[in-house]
């Protein structure tokens, strides 16, 4: 699931163990709540040793929030749709496949670049890199919404993105069944821009 990682050994490097360390917290717990000690302690390294590859939390967290974006974004949503749809529009659809697994798996832990903007606001340069994430989100169903031949892609994409984000936020609230509505939902939305 989006999730899982690849948790780096006792062999891997330091860097990797780090970034492990902070992918499973982050994910999990926020970005305020986890502290650089935290990372330091458990992933086992000396706090220089972090500072060296990363001079900064904030420059963890955009190391995160990029890793986020390979595994999530990209490993998770893009690649489960386009297992799942043999055309454009099936893609489309199946992103809200992927979703419904993930919401009812022990997986699920919202949106990161949601969490990520909420904490720390737009203007924080954090708040400002989950903006351009959630944009490659966007950019991505644009390229569907093309690839379908749908009216006005950019206009289809910001409202598919609505319905992403607030099922998300609706399953986080406990909603297991979001991703089925925000489907029957979607159908419509497809058939508006047809």
């Amino acid at each position: 699931m989006a999730r899982k990682v690849a948790l780096a050994g006792p062999g891997a490097g330091a860097r990797e163990r780090i970034m492990s360390t902070a992918y499973e917290l982050f994910s999990r717990r926020g970005v305020r709540d986890v502290g650089v000690d935290e990372v330091i302690r458990r992933s086992g390294v000396a706090k220089a040793t972090l500072y060296r590859h990363f001079p900064s939390k904030d420059d963890l967290v955009l190391a995160f929030l990029k890793q986020r974006e390979q595994q999530w974004t990209l490993g998770f949503v893009e690649a489960g749709a386009k297992a799942r749809g043999a055309t454009a529009e099936e893609r489309l659809l199946a992103i809200f496949d992927v979703f419904d697994g993930w919401f009812r798996s022990e997986e699920f832990d919202a949106c990161t670049f949601i969490n990520v903007l909420l904490e720390m606001r737009w203007e924080h340069p954090l708040g400002r890199a989950s903006i351009t994430h959630l944009e490659n989100i966007r950019a991505i169903v644009r390229r569907m919404a093309e690839d379908a031949g749908l009216r006005d892609a950019d206009s289809f994409a910001r409202s598919w993105h609505i319905l992403m984000k607030g099922s998300i936020v609706s399953a986080a609230e406990g909603d297991r069944d979001a991703a089925r509505r925000a489907k029957a939902m979607a159908r419509c939305l497809i058939a508006q821009h047809r």
